[in-house]
């Protein structure tokens, strides 16, 4: 049977792929554009399986507030190139994500994984991803914030790259403190603070930060009587350097968060995400001939 152009058109408005699988599809079904569909289908979750051991350091965060702003969620969904995370069929998997996992009371990323989205699991969906766009894809991490006496707010930094969403407790309502939240979302993404206060860091994280300080202070040869508290003084700048309301304001560096959100009045942070896209995954280096062969296979 010959193959037109108008079939190959048509099965890969139904499936979204390429043209050339498009075309050996319908070779290998005779025409057929319903076992073509299958055959495409059975082809893409191979490749998937086989896509999802490769590196998936690229990508897009998202975020999703609550219609009365009483909830908030921030998702990061990889892919393996900045090529395709600027690829509209990859915004749309995106944005599929954080819809579903927003109104959801899912925690975990298996969980999410099991939410159905206009009658797939999320799971087929990202399997679909995978095999119409051609790289490994995966829903990395999510977060979820609440403010049930207040709002959540969010901020997202040019490109996608670094989300943010921050839980406010507010007596004013979220029309009168929209700019402060915003002002502390946009401070979040730019200063990357690890806690929202000092009580909340991690004692193995002190303790190993307090080593290194340690480590320091004796390679530089101060005097055993007085290390102890040149250790201590630089704990103490290390612990308000990684804790929000002890940072300098970007806007205003004569205030900390903490003095800014006192000076604004009746408003009260109660945590913040931030997800940036790659962020600590460890980037496979490849050239560019080892790029295009590996292309190449498929």
């Amino acid at each position: 049977m010959q193959i037109t152009a108008q079939m190959v058109k048509e099965l890969r408005e139904q499936t979204g792929a390429g043209m050339m699988d498009c075309k050996k599809a319908l070779v290998e079904t005779e025409g057929d554009i319903a076992k073509a569909v299958e055959f495409l289908q059975v082809k893409g979750m191979a490749a998937a399986a086989k896509k999802a051991s490769r590196v998936a350091a690229e990508g897009l965060v998202s975020t999703w507030i609550s219609d009365d702003a009483k909830q908030g969620v921030i998702v990061e969904l990889n892919c393996e190139t900045d090529f395709v995370s600027r690829n509209e069929a990859f915004h749309e998997l995106i944005a599929t994500f954080t819809n579903t996992i927003g109104p959801s009371s899912a925690t975990t990323i298996e969980e999410a994984l099991e939410l159905n989205a206009d009658g797939q699991t999320l799971a087929d969906v990202l399997k679909e991803g995978i095999a119409t766009i051609g790289e490994n894809i995966q829903l990395r991490r999510f977060e979820r914030l609440n403010a049930p006496e207040g709002f959540v707010a969010n901020y997202i930094h040019a490109g996608s790259q670094i989300g943010v969403i921050v839980a406010v407790k507010s007596d004013k309502g979220a029309d009168a403190h929209a700019d402060f939240a915003r002002d502390v979302a946009m401070h979040v993404a730019a200063m990357a603070p690890a806690v929202l206060s000092q009580d909340q860091i991690d004692a193995d994280k002190s303790a190993a930060q307090q080593e290194i300080f340690t480590q320091i202070v004796i390679e530089e040869g101060k005097p055993a009587n007085i290390a102890p508290k040149i250790v201590e003084g630089k704990m103490a700048k290390w612990r308000r350097e990684v804790s929000l309301l002890d940072q300098p304001f970007v806007k205003n560096p004569d205030l900390t968060i903490d003095q800014y959100q006192k000076e604004v009045g009746g408003v009260q942070l109660l945590g913040f995400s931030r997800l940036q896209v790659g962020e600590g995954i460890e980037k496979e280096e490849k050239n560019l001939a080892d790029e295009v062969a590996e292309q190449l296979k498929g």
